[in-house]
């Protein structure tokens, strides 16, 4: 039994022994296994790469380059070219077995795409019905160029420089062409150097008798051309000018710059936007590309505008302009275009010196107008004044949409002049009552086409009426002299004595207080009808003439009631005309039959 248990404990601790032996072999077989498999998945990663499958082959050598399977296996070929120039810095040899498939697929799909895109971009050489590339139709093929830049450097560069030469020469050629047959539907009769505001208003100046143009309106009136900056003209789909031509249809300068450059930003946008995606580039890159297809189109315009500025005297045409400049600035920074900036700073600073000219040459005209030639003399509005008021509300409204504060000290020199001219005339009438009447006729009808157009609180629409309210109160005053001008001298004085304390002294005035009394009862009737038809035929304008009436019977009530107060003193109130004094209340209700209804 000893022997037989003895062989039994032999006999385990080899079993022992050759379970370990087991054990260790089945780990050393995982671990051989696992480093199979990382290296199968290596070595198969390496060949899915380097494989050319036949799918591929076909596609690249066979299919049109439209059809959407050349362009993923165009982007599988990109993959493997990528994959084996990796694999060949690693010094992998299997590379070589496929290197030479891959360059001959490489150069055939580099032929085919330089063929289709140079093709593409030679047919924008065609006439455009809209003055619109349709460039954007090779977005969907910028994986083409995208291909290109990695593979083919050479041929990505020959295909840039000559999509730049192209497009360069397609813009030039159209935007000249447009920009001619656009002006041949501007006005024919516009603004001469002699369209001045201060130039003599007769028939041998041309430009204020000839008849105007169907739509016309004058170089001082806005009418309806301040449209053209509203939303819905700003951005209208631009003019097309044989249209036009066949209807007779004419525009002023600023509709056709409108046109112009709308074309020029919606063109500019959309060509800025296109070369930053097919392109790939961004920032400076972007800028000097764009810059390259669109400058000298950019250079022809500005030197047209140039060339049109320097015999331009539309003022209101050229600040028209300017806030369109402004308008489709805020536009390409909306789109989030920053390669025009510099053109719209370069339009700027041709069309700001213009506008500052052509006011200055408009103030001096008025600051050298001698009142003795202009012929003459009447109350009513002068044609300068109403030149300057359509003229300045014009710019007013013009400016209050974008405000700025240069425009507004221009318009400042110019109503300094023309306000000194007011003056000048009105110094010519003999009586003070004439240049009262005269000052107060041009004042109203300024004030009146300021309002129309300009803010309430605007400096403009103040100043005038200050200068109004002053001269009307002045005139009321004239107005009443002589026929009550014998009261207000009495009432003053009273007044005045009452003031100082030497009442006593009015016991001596009996006699003339009254003669004031009866005078006023006998006379105030006729005096106030014809005080009203005096102002009705001075006034133009009926609302002002009421208003002057308004407040010369109101200053009338006003003075009768003082007389009222100086003879209840008790040195006069035991004077016996007192009894004949008119009731002040009668007297109101008398007075408001005299108000003019209009």
């Amino acid at each position: 039994m000893e022997q037989m248990l003895g062989a039994f404990q032999s006999d385990l601790s080899s079993i022992s022994s050759e379970i370990r032996t087991l054990q260790e072999q089945s780990g050393a077989m995982n671990i051989r296994l696992r480093n199979r498999q990382a290296v199968r998945g290596k070595l198969g990663e390496l060949v899915d790469g380097l494989v050319v499958p036949s799918a591929l082959v076909t596609a690249i050598l066979e299919a049109p380059v439209t059809e959407p399977r050349f362009l993923e296996q165009l982007q599988e070929l990109d993959a493997k070219a990528a994959a084996v120039r990796e694999q060949e810095a690693r010094g992998t040899a299997a590379c070589a077995d496929v290197r030479g498939v891959l360059d001959r697929l490489r150069v055939k799909a580099v032929t085919k795409i330089r063929e289709f895109i140079l093709q593409k971009i030679y047919s924008f050489r065609k006439p455009m019905t809209n003055y619109q590339i349709p460039q954007t139709a090779l977005l969907k093929y910028r994986f083409f160029y995208q291909f290109l830049l990695g593979n083919e450097r050479a041929t990505a560069k020959e295909i840039r420089d000559e999509y730049v030469e192209t497009l360069s020469k397609i813009y030039l050629s159209y935007y000249r062409s447009y920009l001619g047959r656009l002006m041949k539907v501007q006005y024919e009769e516009v603004a001469e150097k002699d369209d001045l505001m201060g130039v003599e208003d007769t028939a041998k100046k041309g430009f204020f008798s000839k008849p105007s143009l169907r739509s016309r309106n004058t170089i001082f009136t806005l009418g309806t051309r301040g449209s053209v900056i509203s939303p819905t003209e700003l951005e209208a789909p631009i003019l097309v000018p044989h249209t036009a031509q066949r209807g007779e249809q004419r525009y002023p300068f600023e509709a056709l710059f409108r046109s112009q450059h709308y074309a020029l930003l919606d063109n500019s946008c959309r060509e800025y936007l296109f070369i930053c995606e097919f392109f790939m580039v961004s920032g400076p890159a972007a800028h000097d590309l764009f810059h390259a297809v669109m400058g000298r189109t950019l250079s022809m315009t500005l030197k047209h505008l140039e060339s049109y500025l320097a015999d331009c005297y539309d003022a209101i045409a050229v600040f028209l302009c300017i806030h369109i400049v402004l308008r489709f600035r805020n536009i390409a920074a909306k789109r989030d275009v920053p390669a025009l900036d510099r053109y719209w700073e370069q339009v700027l600073a041709l069309l700001w010196p213009r506008f500052e000219l052509i006011l200055e040459m408009n103030v001096q005209s008025v600051r050298s107008t001698d009142p003795q030639r202009l012929g003459g003399l009447d109350t009513r509005p002068h044609y300068i004044t109403r030149r300057y008021a359509e003229f300045s509300s014009a710019l007013v409204s013009i400016n209050q949409t974008i405000p700025n504060e240069r425009t507004m000290q221009l318009l400042g020199q110019l109503q300094v002049e023309v306000e000194n001219f007011v003056l000048r005339v009105a110094a010519e009438f003999s009586s003070r009552k004439e240049q009262l009447v005269f000052l107060i006729n041009n004042y109203d009808m300024m004030l009146g086409v300021l309002m129309e157009r300009a803010a309430d609180d605007s400096k403009e629409v103040e100043s005038f009426q200050q200068l109004l309210n002053a001269r009307t109160q002045e005139f009321i005053e004239e107005l009443l002299s002589p026929p009550f001008g014998g009261l207000v001298a009495f009432v003053k004085e009273a007044e005045a004595l009452i003031e100082r304390g030497q009442a006593e002294r009015l016991r001596g005035e009996e006699a003339r207080v009254t003669q004031l009394i009866r005078g006023f009862g006998s006379s105030w009737k006729s005096s106030v009808e014809s005080l009203s038809q005096d102002v009705m035929r001075s006034f133009t304008n009926f609302r002002n003439g009421t208003s002057i009436i308004q407040g010369a019977l109101t200053q009338l009530i006003q003075l009768y009631h003082r007389f009222h107060r100086v003879l209840s003193q008790p040195q006069l109130r035991a004077l016996p005309a007192r009894a004949e004094l008119i009731n002040i209340h009668h007297l109101m209700v008398e007075l408001k039959k005299h108000k003019p209804n209009f």
